[in-house]
């Protein structure tokens, strides 16, 4: 059900020192090429303002060669879905981008078109946490609350984005971002990927990659934890039930 993946899986969008989308120009125009993709279907809904976040996409994407389009303009979401070249979910808030995809009914409708005809997926942040099994490793604050935390399962694991090492001599007394992924895990016996920002996963069928130029923290369902470097093969996690 998988061989059709064309998955880019983004940590972030934004990046220091680099413009917006710009640390993943390389990644994106190999997907977007590879597939003749001219136009891009951008899905806002996990920010508030739909028409400034599509622009701020626009914006970066244009100048590349790529046309976008709100998915939030079509009278027919579904429908405007069947027929695009490749869709990019943007980041912001998860719970809030979950419950919209489940109000509007797109779960089915992009999880039959990315895995069984190959339409080419990016996320983004929360476009990442929705392309995994559950949304249960996001980051976010649950401002709203969608019907499941069960999501698009593109990929049959969990990924935490923007994830940050803990601070070595911090006096912070609260849970550090391992802690939480550890607990994650002690209830689920699933791994989790923490992807560094400026780090994404690319995957094209069963075979899935690490790019960006820094580690990778897997966190495995035993409780262990593992180290992964650039250019990665990933592809092991595409093979969890």
């Amino acid at each position: 059900m998988g061989s059709a993946r064309n998955l880019l899986l983004l940590s972030s969008s934004r990046l220091h020192g680099h413009a917006y989308l710009e640390h993943a120009r390389g990644q994106l125009e190999d997907l977007f090429k590879g597939a003749s993709v001219k136009t891009v279907l951008f899905v806002p809904y996990a920010l508030r303002d739909h028409d400034k976040y599509t622009a701020t996409v626009r914006d970066a994407l244009q100048p590349w060669g790529y046309a976008v389009e709100g998915l939030h303009t079509k009278p027919d979401p579904v429908q405007a879905l069947s027929t695009a070249q490749a869709i990019f979910v943007g980041g912001g808030n998860t719970f809030v981008l979950l419950r919209t995809l489940y109000k509007l009914d797109l779960l089915e409708p992009i999880r039959e078109l990315v895995l069984r005809r190959g339409l080419p997926y990016v996320g983004s942040s929360a476009g990442t946490n929705v392309a995994t099994r559950s949304i249960h490793t996001t980051n976010d604050m649950p401002v709203a609350y969608p019907p499941s935390f069960d999501a698009l399962a593109l990929v049959p694991f969990n990924i935490n984005p923007h994830y940050l090492d803990p601070e070595a001599g911090s006096q912070h007394k609260g849970e550090t971002r391992d802690e939480r992924l550890e607990e994650f895990v002690a209830y689920h016996q699933l791994p989790v990927l923490g992807l560094r920002e400026g780090t994404s996963v690319r995957v094209q069928g069963e075979k899935a990659t690490l790019l960006g130029d820094r580690n990778a923290k897997l966190f495995k369902a035993d409780g262990n934890t593992e180290e992964l470097p650039p250019q990665a093969d990933l592809s092991f996690l595409l093979k969890q039930e």
